[in-house]
């Protein structure tokens, strides 16, 4: 069972401040002022704990090539997350991965995933490299269906740190490859032990557009 006020969720549907609130949520136009401070982007952002504590509203920090953004969790549908930011940047997670992008340089329009998807059980379980394939479709250019090769190869214990908060974490590489679009790239997830919670990640979405993510203030359900 999800925890938290996003249940079936908040639907942010216009990034020029407009709120459209649905099902059951904490946020309320009170906070208006607050989500319009929380979609400013700077070229680098360093929210500290008490700035994170004083918004109602799950957040997360992606750097990525034209500087940092504050996203805030909009709405939660299964699995999926769409997180919100300035300019109409919108990233869409499940289970820790990048699943489609919008409003980036370069897009992740879409991943499909194999029915054996190892993200499914979960980062934390892997005890020895796993193979896998994918389809993604890319934008711009009209780059779909294409064909990629993906390798998770667990590395280890580590540990990071957010918001002055250390996290024991295991690190685990993807290395990733789609010859005949002379495409390689190499992600990396931080990965809680107990319950394959992603803590951080860095993540290439497509051709030159990579996304460095932390949870800053984490939406997370029941340990799996």
């Amino acid at each position: 069972m999800m925890r938290g006020a996003y249940r079936h969720g908040v639907r942010l549907l216009s990034l020029g401040f407009a709120l459209l609130l649905a099902g059951c949520t904490s946020l309320s136009l009170s906070n208006f002022d607050g989500l319009k401070q929380a979609f400013q982007r700077r070229p680098a952002l360093a929210p500290t704990a008490a700035e994170v504590a004083a918004k109602p509203y799950y957040q997360m920090l992606a750097s990525m090539p034209r500087g940092d953004a504050l996203l805030v969790l909009g709405n939660v549908d299964g699995a999926r997350q769409a997180w919100y930011g300035a300019d109409g940047v919108i990233v869409f997670l499940e289970h820790g991965r990048i699943v489609r992008t919008a409003g980036l340089r370069g897009n992740l329009d879409a991943l499909l995933p194999p029915a054996n998807d190892p993200f499914l059980g979960g980062l934390h379980r892997l005890t020895a490299p796993v193979r896998y394939q994918r389809v993604e479709d890319w934008s711009p250019g009209y780059r779909y269906g294409v064909q990629v090769q993906a390798e998770l190869i667990p590395a280890g214990s580590d540990s990071i740190e957010v918001l002055g908060t250390t996290h024991p974490v295991l690190r685990v590489e993807e290395r990733v490859e789609a010859a005949a679009a002379g495409y390689r790239a190499r992600n990396t997830y931080w990965v809680d032990a107990r319950d394959g919670f992603v803590w951080k990640s860095e993540q290439t979405v497509a051709p030159e557009q990579t996304l460095t993510l932390v949870q800053l203030r984490p939406y997370r359900t029941e340990a799996r």
